[in-house]
């Protein structure tokens, strides 16, 4: 730990363009478009490393199964508040614990995002959740989206065929979608068309034959009383089916085939992946090229995330994406060493600020970009930005020394001795301390740790990085990343 402290404070002590590597600057931007925020430590792990071993290093340490032990009941069967024959206390007893179960369910994701070792794993998984949307309250039940949530994590950055084959067959999105309810005399076009539209083709490349036919395809699929996939040959429909000009007696496997057959299956993803990792505006000529090799690769993600990491324009898209409430809100948590004393809190931030997990507003996701900022949601991201910078406040240099520079050690301390006496359960920032801990001597540094791009407003001159903190939170220079 003191190494790294000292290698931190070294890091810093250094001008950006004598490091060898992608520099503080592109470590930070690395760090924060894979994960949530990025601590100077976690930065200065990085900085050294060329591009393409940076990138490496991230995708090295992917994990597909989550750190933090889930709740207690994730893996029992669903009591279902309607079911029949329990009487009107017991339908309430059961909804209440229903309830209970999507709290915990929320804070155990956003306990991960937070600690995870494999931060893009839980970047990766946020986006498949986003992409591949079911919302509580339809699924109706925390077990099933909590076993999604998993599914999403597994193949977070392996095969998109195979995921894709996976969802289609996992009962909360069978409910969402009302595959599970898909007869022969009665198709259901639901899934067949959010298949086409939002998980592989996009608009304008399938016509409503295609859906009306994939939506016979999907006939037979179901679940059984434990909720788990079956197919049912009895209401299945057997017929010649006619999809994107081929004929066949498909099924519904057979349907996520020919999608995937499709060259604009490749192109669609790849161009959700640069709006949600690189900028707004995708480059057509390189995302065409991205996708060509995705798709030669059988839609091996990792080696797509690896070009589209190293591409020139994602190391020049400083500032281009809005932070998502949740990468506001975790974010912050993870660059200060912030723990909340209780998930809940944070869970319902999220909720005011427009991304609350486990439900989407409808199937098409959260539009993200620009749309997470409105007058409602700028006010409430300023009430909590402003709560972290009050508790900031006075930033007191408590650690600066006679001769300019900083007692580390002090610092280092200081800080464990609190986290002991608030059993590791505080969220008051201290910036003196954190910046003694990592070596943030000036304001610039750490205007170059916290922002993406230069603040907006002057910082004060002479400002040491300890009191520059609570007025770089509240730049709008802050909301980007």
């Amino acid at each position: 730990m003191i190494k790294r402290i000292l290698l931190a404070s070294a890091l810093l002590g250094l001008p950006l363009c004598s490091l060898a590597g992608i520099g503080a600057d592109g470590a930070r931007h690395l760090l924060t478009r894979t994960g949530f925020g990025a601590n100077p430590a976690q930065i200065e792990g990085l900085a050294p490393l060329s591009r393409e071993a940076a990138v490496d290093k991230i995708l090295a340490g992917a994990r597909t199964q989550a750190a933090t032990p889930p709740p207690g009941w994730a893996n029992e069967p669903f009591e279902r508040p309607g079911q029949p024959g329990l009487t009107e206390e017991q339908k309430k007893a059961l909804q209440q614990e229903r309830n209970q179960h999507v709290v915990e369910l929320r804070s155990w994701w956003l306990a991960e995002m937070r600690d995870t070792p494999s931060p893009l794993t839980e970047k990766m998984t946020l986006f498949w959740h986003n992409h591949f949307v079911s919302a509580l309250d339809k699924v109706r039940s925390p077990q099933m989206m909590y076993q999604q949530n998993l599914l999403l994590r597994h193949y977070a950055l392996g095969d998109f065929g195979q995921l894709l084959h996976a969802v289609a067959r996992d009962p909360a999105m069978m409910r969402y979608l009302d595959t599970a309810n898909n007869r022969k005399d009665q198709p259901n076009e639901n899934f067949a068309r959010e298949v086409m539209e939002l998980f592989t083709l996009g608009e304008g490349h399938y016509s409503e034959q295609d859906i009306r036919e994939a939506a016979r395809a999907f006939t037979g699929w179901g679940l059984d009383r434990d909720d788990q996939f079956i197919v049912r040959p009895r209401l299945r429909d057997a017929g010649e089916k006619v999809i994107f000009g081929q004929r066949g007696d498909f099924n519904g496997d057979d349907v996520i085939d020919l999608l995937l057959q499709q060259p604009s299956t490749a192109v669609f993803v790849t161009n959700k992946l640069w709006r949600n990792f690189v900028s707004p505006t995708p480059d057509a000529a390189t995302v065409n090229k991205l996708a060509a090799d995705f798709r030669r690769s059988h839609y091996q993600l990792k080696p797509l995330m690896r070009a589209l990491l190293l591409t020139p324009q994602f190391w020049r898209s400083q500032g281009q994406l809005v932070k998502s409430p949740v990468e506001l809100t975790i974010g912050t948590l993870v660059t200060f060493d912030l723990n909340p004393p209780d998930w809940r809190v944070i869970a319902g931030l999220n909720r005011q600020l427009g991304q609350d997990v486990f439900a989407p507003p409808n199937v098409k996701g959260w539009p993200g970009g620009e749309a997470w900022i409105n007058s409602s949601t700028l006010l409430t991201r300023k009430q909590f930005l402003d709560r972290i910078a009050r508790d900031a406040a006075p930033a007191r240099d408590a650690y600066a020394q006679a001769d300019g520079s900083l007692n580390e050690m002090a610092g280092r301390e200081a800080r464990i001795r609190r986290f002991v006496g608030n059993r590791l359960n505080s969220m008051k920032l201290q910036p003196d301390e954190w910046a003694a801990v990592y070596g943030v001597r000036t304001a610039a540094d750490a205007a170059r740790l916290l922002l993406a791009v230069p603040p907006a407003n002057p910082l004060p001159p002479n400002a040491s990085g300890a009191k520059a903190i609570a007025q770089l939170l509240l730049d709008p220079a802050y909301q980007v990343e």
